[in-house]
Parts: structure tokens; sequence; C-alpha cells
């Protein structure tokens, strides 16, 4: 059901500041939806209202808010989107499409404050992407998962929060007692949880933005005093920064290879590495335990190895983890 009603008409990136500040001035009518037409949005107002000079107020057939929407409610089938936070990431080509699907998502009951469309795939060394934004006007957002909380803007550095049941079951292993070097620690989603079961951790990353979002996060979630920040390359990091490690995570598919020799000089006595690796379906673990034991030599047995397929990465490769058991050799 349709009414007609007065709304003000603000582009979509300036849609969800606009509707917060409305909200706040006990201006917004929430018994409509906000509605979409091209690159504008239309936020319902209470009648009778004297309106602030900045807004351009104008009257428009707009449905009446039905509570418990979701997006497949609205359009009758169910979109493909992820949650990072309060924004919603969705993957569509067709513009129209685009513009279809964050429709349904701003009008339904999904608390999104920015709607991003992937506009590039994962490039460069820092790993980030370009994003079109559809709704909204901030890419930064506070993320949560298993008790810990990760600010970040998803334009300057890699998040996936498709990981969080594989990085979970990589912390759950961690002993209180242990030194963990991550070598690829962007803002921290395994260096914090680590952390905050009592391991010390090194975490380090090329990305600035990350390492300054990672010191953010520690700090928000108490656990700055257990982790030690480096800006840099894992592989040109000196020595007298470095303790030997108990455990270390190398979560960089495609290239962690290049980094195993690296991996193995900083390895305690005994030592376990998650090796992420993509590779072919047909032996997605087999080229990355040779990299290791190749990186391992004469120096290090391989006592103990855990395969874990994390996700499928395209129609014929696989995203796997190898666990892996390193003790010195005698």
């Amino acid at each position: 059901m349709t009414a007609l009603r007065p709304c003000v008409r603000v582009p979509t990136t300036a849609g969800e500041r606009t509707r917060k500040l409305l909200a706040e001035q006990g201006l917004l009518d929430d018994t409509y939806q906000i509605d979409r037409a091209g690159a504008n949005l239309h936020i319902p107002i209470r009648e009778d209202q004297t309106m602030p000079e900045e807004f351009e107020v104008v009257h428009r057939e707009v449905p009446r808010r039905v509570t418990a929407d979701r997006p497949a409610d609205l359009l009758g089938y169910a979109p493909s989107y992820e949650r990072l936070g309060d924004i919603v990431i969705i993957d569509e080509d067709d513009a129209a499409g685009a513009q279809e699907i964050t429709g349904a998502i701003v009008a339904s009951d999904l608390d999104a404050s920015t709607v991003l469309n992937r506009a590039s795939p994962i490039e460069g060394e820092y790993r980030v992407r370009d994003w079109e934004i559809l709704y909204g006007d901030s890419t930064e957002t506070t993320h949560r998962e298993y008790g810990c909380s990760f600010t970040l803007d998803i334009a300057q550095v890699y998040f996936s929060p498709r990981l969080a049941t594989e990085r979970h079951r990589v912390v759950e292993q961690v002993e209180s007692d242990e030194h963990v070097v991550d070598m690829f620690a962007g803002v921290g989603p395994f260096a914090v949880p680590v952390a905050a079961r009592g391991a010390a951790v090194t975490a380090i990353d090329l990305n600035p933005a990350a390492i300054e979002y990672l010191r953010l996060n520690t700090d928000q979630n108490d656990v700055a005093d257990r982790v030690s920040a480096i800006e840099g390359d894992a592989r040109e990091v000196a020595d007298d920064r470095l303790d030997r490690a108990d455990r270390v995570i190398m979560n960089l598919p495609h290239t962690a290879e290049a980094f195993l020799e690296r991996a193995v000089v900083l390895a305690a006595d005994r030592c376990t590495l998650h090796y992420y690796d993509i590779q072919s379906e047909e032996a997605p673990f087999e080229p990355g335990l040779e990299a290791i034991r190749t990186a391992a030599g004469d120096g290090y047995a391989i006592t103990d190895v855990e395969r874990q397929v994390v996700r499928s990465y395209s129609p014929k490769e696989q995203n796997v983890c190898l666990d892996v058991r390193l003790e010195r050799a005698e």
C-alpha cells in the first residue's frame, strides 16, 4: 500500500546522513519506507512540520513500512549480499539490478548505513579493490566477530567477513603462553583474538592504513599490551625486532610461498605454520606441502599436518589451509 507523502529528496550518497539528521530532529516518518528513484532517495517526513531550508521537500507516492521485511521479501527473490558491520556489500554487474537490490536493502529491516557494489578485483600490494557507493557516504565501519570488534575502511584495507569461521578455528588452537607471528596481519582479525587469549603477538603488514587500524583495534579490544604492530614487508623486518615464534600465521594466498623461508627462520624449536594457499581442486594441498618441505630443508622435520578446505575460490580452485607442525632437527 502506498500513499502520497511529503519527502526530503537527497542524493543517495547523502541518504544515511540525512536520515539520521531528520530522526534526531523528530522529523522522520518511519511508518513509510524510503523510496529510491535513480540517483536520489525520497525520505518520508512528518506532515505539518517546519523544515530547514537546506532540505528539498517533494510529495511522492511511497510504500507503507511493513515490519520484518527482508530484501528477499521486497524483491521476490533472494539477492546475494554480505554484511560488514553496518555496510552491506553486493556484487552486481547489471546497473539496474544493483539499483533494485540497493532499494530493497535500504527499505528492508537490515541495519545498513552504506551499500557498496564491488567495482574491481582485489588488486595491488595492499590487496584492496574499488567500490561503487550505491547508498550512504562512508566506507568505514566497525565489524564484530566472536567477541572482538574491528574498525576498518574497506576502501583502504583488505578484510573478508566470510573468513570468520576459519579465523576462529585457528584462534581456538592458541595457548596463552605462545608467541605468535602474523606475517600479513591486516587490521588484526587474527592478531586481536589471539592476543585476547593471552598470547603475545607480532603483527606485520605492508599497508600503513592497515597498521593504523590494527593499532586502533588493539586499543579498543584492550590487547595493545600484547600486540607489537610493525609496518613493513615480513621478509625485511629486522631480526632484533622479532622473537622466535611458536606459531606463524601466513594468510596471503597466491603469495605466501615467497615468505616460507622467512617463516622457517622465525620458527622456534617447535612451531606450527598456518599456511594459506589457493590451488586446483584436483590437488589443493600437495603444492603447498612440497613448498613447506623445501623451505624447512634439513633444519626442521614435519611431524604433523592438518588439511583444511576454507572455501571454494573459483569453479576449479580451492582456498585451503595447511596446519603444519615443525620440529627442529637434532
